[in-house]
């Protein structure tokens, strides 16, 4: 779980809302619950004083000594049912009171009288609170009284208590069950971005032609995709207009560059011209060679990108291709000093063009050679892993530089150590090396550490070996 996915966040802010929420009601259900407990309590010993003064002291002088005594304990029974009854008679004192209750929650003596001001009142027992209530009654001859009515608050404690538990059981199995479904349908809802983003992760300047997925539910996802969509489209049609004017420019150049060459050359075959004329020219069509390999380069770059360099795909041994390309390559790099080394497993077959492929193993052993100093070693390898066929093409040379690896493949780039013009090319070998691997649905890969030397390798798939092949030995080197 990512803490830092959108889901995630947006279920926390569920959790913490609903925990919020919760914990708001579970307070004011509390709180509400606890004064209206309280005030039904109220209400309930209200009416029991004003029963026992309505009906019980009006008939004041009493028939005999204990008729009050007796007619409360009958009605009431406040000892059994854990009730507190006073009964005071002004100038007299206490003519009444109730025993202890039955649950021995409170001593009904330790009660203190109540004041003039304060009828209604919590009263602390030996710990335990007490609800009082008190209403004064005068009598028809005059007697005036206090009636007393408690009860413990106990009663109420014992039913908020219940409620606290049943919060504090239920609330976080609520909460669980309500995140863990509010998760489960944001992983639900937001299934179609992973979707798009995965496809959009997929899309290239190569493959700028596919599109992602609409989500056809009218809300914002759909309106995101098809805005996506809309702003590939336009970037598609930029990229193609960029190769279309590479293409259509290269095309344009090689005619006047092919005719300029013939001039040059003609008038350097010229036995009138003086020694530093003929060295103006000859610089001059070198250059003017340099500027045709470079046209001729962007061109196969640009069909090769738009689709439109012909490509015959056939069946092909890698091994024995690289191998006899390397091998006319040895020249170039004895002119150095460098040991060229290859190594190819046998029957190593892929699918593709014979002649882009050659040129991409042209291009890398070049590339190593340049890029290597005198007496050094380039290494050419091609070898099986699994169901992938691998082409590699390594060196001990000056390396590239960390923050070039990313750029290496782009056009005219060159590292600052690694690439230069003294050096030699234009910064296109490698480009072509790409746009043929993309070609072919090849991957292409470089590794290498600063003045340690380079890796650059291909992987294409591996073809099953044909049956009425001769067996090879299993490594070949030269």
């Amino acid at each position: 779980m990512n803490p830092r996915s959108l889901r995630f966040r947006i279920a926390a802010w569920y959790a913490g809302l609903l925990a919020g929420a919760l914990l708001i009601f579970g307070v004011s259900v509390y709180l509400g619950l606890e004064r209206y407990l309280y005030g039904n309590v109220q209400r309930t010993l209200t009416a029991e004083c004003r029963t026992i003064g309505t009906q019980l002291l009006s008939q004041h002088p009493f028939k005999r000594t204990n008729w009050l005594e007796t007619e409360i304990e009958e009605a009431y029974a406040p000892e059994v049912n854990n009730h507190f009854i006073r009964v005071i008679q002004q100038g007299k004192g206490i003519v009444y009171v109730s025993g202890a209750p039955k649950d021995g929650s409170f001593d009904p003596s330790q009660v203190p009288l109540p004041n003039a001001e304060d009828r209604s009142r919590k009263v602390r027992v030996e710990g335990k609170r007490l609800l009082v209530e008190g209403l004064e009654f005068t009598t028809p001859d005059g007697t005036h009284f206090t009636v007393e009515s408690g009860a413990p608050y106990q009663q109420i404690e014992v039913v908020l208590h219940g409620l606290l538990l049943t919060f504090a059981i239920y609330m976080p199995f609520i909460i669980f069950v309500a995140v863990g479904s509010g998760y489960w349908l944001m992983r639900r809802s937001l299934q179609p971005v992973d979707e798009i983003t995965r496809r959009a992760e997929g899309i290239t300047s190569t493959n700028l032609s596919e599109r992602l997925p609409v989500i056809s539910t009218g809300d914002e996802l759909e309106r995101l995709s098809v805005s996506l969509n809309r702003m590939i489209e336009r970037l598609d049609d930029a990229f193609q207009h960029i190769n279309r004017f590479s293409a259509d420019a290269s095309h344009e150049l090689r005619t006047p560059l092919t005719i300029l060459q013939l001039e040059l050359e003609g008038i350097a075959q010229s036995h009138r011209l003086n020694p530093s004329l003929t060295d103006q020219i000859g610089s001059a069509l070198e250059e003017t060679h340099r500027m045709s390999h470079i046209v001729e380069s962007l061109l196969a770059i640009s069909r090769l990108d738009a689709g439109e360099a012909k490509i015959e795909m056939t069946r092909l041994d890698l091994g024995q291709l690289a191998a006899s390309t390397t091998e006319q390559m040895k020249l170039l790099a004895e002119e150095k000093s460098i040991r060229l080394t290859s190594t190819v497993d046998s029957d190593v077959y892929v699918e593709g063009d014979r002649s882009h492929l050659q040129q991409v193993v042209v291009n890398l052993v070049a590339n190593a050679i340049k890029y290597t100093q005198d007496g050094g070693e380039v290494e050419m390898r091609v070898r099986r892993n699994g169901n992938t066929a691998v082409l590699e093409v390594s060196d001990n040379g000056a390396g590239i530089p960390d923050y070039a690896l990313p750029h290496v493949f782009e056009r005219f780039y060159r590292a600052d150590k690694a690439r230069s013009r003294e050096s030699g090319g234009a910064g296109l070998g490698l480009a072509i090396v790409k746009a043929i691997c993309t070609a072919h649905g090849a991957e292409l890969n470089v590794s290498s550490r600063e003045g340690k030397g380079s890796v650059f390798s291909i992987e294409l798939p591996l073809l099953d070996v044909p049956k009425n092949d001769e067996v090879r030995p299993a490594v070949r080197k030269i």
